[in-house]
């Protein structure tokens, strides 16, 4: 199973997800094709009434740590009540685009 599957299976089974997406953004960056090493996560919940941002995303941590030790080097929530996913119309704003060290600024 892939990392991005696990996140997902993992994620559906304990915070039962209004809606959620788990995204390989890998290949925004200067990765080997297929790599799964940067992911973001749009998870909405009713788990998370009540919780600041930073408990939610401890709560998220805490359920994908096998992953987030291995493959995963980077990933990015948007965490959200049911509440607050309508009021932001259901979405969120995409990733930037990469400015991290590609093959060639090292050969520089």
């Amino acid at each position: 199973m892939s990392a991005c599957s696990k996140i997902e299976s993992v994620l559906k089974e304990n915070l039962d997800p209004s809606h959620l997406e788990v995204i390989n953004e890998s290949f925004m960056h200067n990765v080997e094709p297929g790599a799964e090493s940067h992911v973001r996560v749009i998870a909405v919940s009713e788990t998370f009434d009540g919780l600041n941002l930073v408990k939610r995303h401890q709560a998220i941590y805490k359920l994908i740590g096998e992953e987030l030790a291995g493959p995963i080097h980077a990933i990015t929530l948007h965490t959200f009540t049911a509440d607050e996913w309508q009021e932001r119309n259901e979405s969120t704003h995409p990733s930037p685009d990469c400015e991290g060290g590609s093959a060639q600024e090292s050969s520089d």
